[in-house]
């Protein structure tokens, strides 16, 4: 096989897997329900976290302009346009049950395009009564999984928004 007709297959191969990940993976994985959402019920505000993204695709990401600082910007514009309360650290430790909204965006490049999974999870103390532990627990997240083009990862900025609009409409409805 000439080099041309191979880089075309290599690509054609890329693509068709792209799609069939993103068929069977493209979907959003929930845990918001009735129960989860009343555990956001009574809510002061929330200590955000981002997590650093993963180096694997720093030389995208500086393409891209994608940081953790701006998606940290981008959450807490809209929580704090929605009206919630974004504690500081010394807020944090001295709020009820320590509410944390954590935001993960773990990345898998390829040759041609960046899988994804971004997750947004609501954190806060909780007591496992069979040991009377309190610890930190997750206790509403969504996730969405995806494909991007390497050379534009808009798809994982927008998705972090539109799970942080999920979280916003969850919050809203027991608030």
């Amino acid at each position: 096989m000439n080099r041309t007709r191979r880089y075309d297959f290599l690509v054609r191969a890329a693509m068709a897997a792209a799609i069939i990940f993103t068929a069977f993976t493209g979907s959003v994985h929930a845990i918001d329900s009735q129960l989860t959402r009343q555990t956001l019920a009574g809510l002061q505000g929330v200590y955000l976290i981002v997590e650093e993204l993963n180096p694997n695709i720093d030389k995208y990401t500086k393409k891209n302009n994608l940081t953790s600082k701006r998606l940290y910007s981008a959450v807490e514009q809209k929580l704090s346009e929605a009206g919630i309360r974004i504690f500081t650290w010394e807020q944090w430790l001295k709020a009820p049950r320590r509410p944390m909204l954590y935001v993960n965006v773990n990345t898998h490049p390829t040759q041609f395009v960046v899988g994804y999974d971004v997750r947004i999870e609501l954190r806060q103390i909780v007591t496992i009564d069979a040991l009377q532990v309190k610890t930190l627990a997750g206790t509403w997240s969504m996730n969405m999984t995806g494909v991007a083009d390497r050379e534009s990862l808009n798809a994982i900025k927008d998705n972090i928004g539109h799970l942080t609009d999920r979280f916003i409409s969850a919050y809203k409805s027991v608030n």
